[in-house]
């Protein structure tokens, strides 16, 4: 098949109509500018492909996606490239909300920052107790990204997405279910198999029913994802400059509670 991914950012399996997708960048399964390309591209060559009518996605071995890796650099992977001025993390990611097949996501482990931002890009999430949903940026210092501002609350309601961006806290997949940030909750060895059950229930429907309906209960949603990560981004590039981002990133390697100055 075409525009094959990368295999050590990327794995793909197929089973009738139903393509799983893993990002396999243990044991964290950082986010990256090099995945979101990989991903979009890949989710864009499945939209070309009539045989293809839901996606999985998950992430191997112990977490989803653990967000990005500030260890490496202040900007954790979501800046520019050079030889490509503008294309940030997060306009590739905006691809991801124009593709037509519904997406489920297989919430097995940690989905923190950008990896809580790439679950809730999807149609649906199945989770288990033991995976852990945490919108931790302004603990880290700094605006939330990945056009949570705007899917977070379209998600869960206005209140409930304020509550865990202001503190930063960390959820488990008992309490993502309670408040709709997940659909199905199950056993942690069953996430992936149960996702691929619903993704097989969801492939036996007219796929271009499906896909219109999906269309129409998501009109909008890809500009209204672009205009909140401008303004994300364009937030998250000054507050990088402070020092609390630092401190931010320094309690997060210490593991401690980090002291905010507001400077």
């Amino acid at each position: 098949m075409a525009d094959t991914p990368s295999p050590e950012t990327l794995l793909e399996a197929r089973d009738g109509h139903v393509a799983t997708l893993t990002i396999n960048r243990p044991p964290n399964n950082h986010i990256s500018r090099e995945l979101m390309v990989t991903l979009a591209d890949r989710l864009e060559a499945l939209d070309r492909d009539d045989t293809c009518r839901v996606v999985v996605l998950t992430g191997a071995g112990k977490h989803f996606c653990a967000g990005a890796d500030f260890s490496k650099g202040d900007s954790g992977g979501l800046a520019s490239p050079e030889g490509a001025p503008g294309r940030t993390l997060y306009v590739e990611a905006a691809r991801l909300f124009r593709t037509r097949k519904p997406i489920i996501a297989a919430v097995q482990g940690a989905a923190v920052g950008a990896g809580l931002g790439l679950a809730v890009a999807a149609d649906f999430r199945v989770t288990c107790e033991e995976a852990r949903y945490s919108a931790n940026f302004t603990r880290l210092g700094f605006h939330p990204g990945f056009g949570l501002s705007f899917t977070l609350p379209r998600l869960i309601g206005q209140q409930q997405a304020a509550l865990l961006f202001y503190t930063g806290r960390r959820i488990d997949g008992a309490e993502a279910y309670r408040i709709g940030l997940a659909d199905m909750l199950v056993p942690q060895a069953e996430v992936l198999s149960m996702a691929q059950t619903l993704a097989k229930e969801i492939a036996i429907s007219s796929p271009a029913a499906v896909q219109g309906v999906r269309a129409s209960m998501r009109r909008g949603i890809a500009e209204a994802f672009e205009a909140a990560t401008e303004r994300e981004y364009q937030q998250q590039v000054w507050q990088r400059q402070m020092e609390d981002f630092a401190e931010g990133r320094t309690a997060m390697a210490e593991r401690r509670e980090p002291r905010f100055t507001g400077r």
